[in-house]
């Protein structure tokens, strides 16, 4: 490898190890490389302001205010309280609810990091608060949290819909079943740890309480139904729907539960804005580290690999599995998927993969990246958080991330998971 492939692999795994932020050591890594290289030095501000200049991102900071929104005016707790009444009484209960809290907020937000900051900063100190591992709430949400990528409305649908000219409605549906097996399997998860830990269990809700929560969580159950009904209706773009979100939750919050009062918006949007920074740091410096990874012909030189030297299909399936899981561990996933996106997709087509199929297995991976160490996005708005360190976090979200690897598997090598809803 060159010099610059070192520094970009090597060098930056040894600034991580070391304990230094990540948006740190990937700008460290790209000023030395363009220092060595005698790179024009403009070219890392322009990198980092073209990273963050994507129409599609403007989704994480509405959909960061939004979860704020949410939490602030009552939403979120109103989320959780629907999903605790009907499991808290189930072995695991409370992370049942986690699970099915995250469901509902995938349904509005269509990001990972919103749903992650949403449900995270009301379970994550309720869980705290019971007794649960501080490391193991932060993964557990963030685990819930990378549902978003896989639920409709999905924003890594609609990027890869745009790279691969294909059906977003389409993709958003191969995306469900998938979605669903990795809530299960984190349930189950869940259940085991509860029942291993021998953890007391809550009473069952009376039919009292179910039709209390209900009636009071009827405006948090009706913000899917409006950013899907509008999303579907062709109202607005799911970018858009973050904006229809943040006034939905702020009418809700301010007229309607009248939890929301204007004195706390400045602290509010001040939260969704230092959440934001941190994931938007990420997203901005990395652009700079994907395109001397481009410019080295790294990812270019693994695909051309892979299409040069296997030949049977499902060997070909596991080694774009296996190659795509380690990039999105240590890149931005949208940048991988702009950038390695053609030459994939060229690659399905000569095996013959459905490209609806291959969508979806491209997508589940992102979405596992997004809470794999040591740069999935949600990791970081997890650890934002609680304030806990990557290193407990990454040991107790292990398990979680091996079961979506196993789902993953299960989605690519049976294609009716993907495609039993489209057909």
């Amino acid at each position: 490898m060159s010099i610059t492939a070192w520094i970009l692999t090597a060098g930056f795994a040894g600034l991580v190890s070391l304990g230094m932020p990540f948006a740190f050591a990937i700008a460290i890594c790209v000023c030395i490389v363009i220092l060595n290289a005698g790179i024009e030095p403009m070219l890392l501000p322009q990198t980092i302001v073209a990273g963050t200049q994507s129409f599609s991102l403007l989704a994480i900071p509405f959909f960061m205010l939004a979860g704020e929104l949410m939490s602030a005016g009552g939403l979120s707790q109103r989320m959780v309280r629907v999903a605790d009444v009907f499991v808290r009484h189930l072995p695991g209960g409370m992370e049942l609810a986690v699970i099915g809290a995250a469901l509902i907020f995938a349904a509005v937000s269509g990001s990972a990091p919103a749903t992650t900051a949403a449900i995270g900063a009301v379970m994550i100190p309720a869980m705290v608060e019971r007794g649960y591992d501080k490391a193991y709430a932060t993964a557990l949400v963030v685990s819930a949290g990378i549902l978003a990528p896989l639920i409709p409305p999905s924003i890594a649908f609609v990027i890869w819909g745009v790279i691969a000219e294909q059906s977003i409605s389409k993709l958003f549906l191969s995306g469900v079943l998938p979605g669903l097996m990795m809530a299960t399997g984190m349930a189950v998860i869940a259940v085991g740890k509860s029942i291993r830990n021998q953890r007391p269990r809550e009473p069952r809700a009376s039919l009292g309480e179910i039709k209390a929560a209900l009636r009071e969580g009827i405006w948090a159950l009706l913000a899917p139904v409006v950013v899907l009904g509008g999303i579907y209706a062709g109202a607005f773009t799911p970018t858009e729907s973050a904006v229809v979100a943040c006034l939905y939750a702020l009418f809700v919050g301010v007229v309607i539960e009248r939890r929301l009062h204007w004195r706390q918006l400045p602290n509010v949007v001040f939260n969704a804005m230092a959440i934001s920074a941190i994931v938007m740091a990420i997203v901005a410096v990395s652009n700079g580290f994907s395109f001397l990874i481009a410019q080295e012909q790294l990812a270019t030189q693994l695909a051309a690999w892979l299409g040069q030297n296997i030949h049977e299909k499902w060997m070909m399936l596991l080694a774009l599995n296996i190659g795509f899981f380690l990039l999105a561990a240590v890149m931005d996933e949208i940048a991988i998927m702009v950038i390695l996106g053609p030459m994939l997709i060229s690659i399905a087509n000569q095996f013959g993969v459905n490209p609806i199929h291959f969508g979806s297995m491209i997508v589940t991976n992102v979405a596992i990246g997004m809470a794999a160490p040591p740069i999935g996005y949600c990791l970081f708005v997890g650890m934002a958080i609680s304030d806990m360190k990557l290193w407990p976090v990454a040991r107790a979200i292990m398990p979680f991330v091996l079961m979506m690897l196993v789902v993953l598997l299960l989605v690519t090598y049976m294609p009716i998971f993907s495609l039993a809803l489209v057909r």
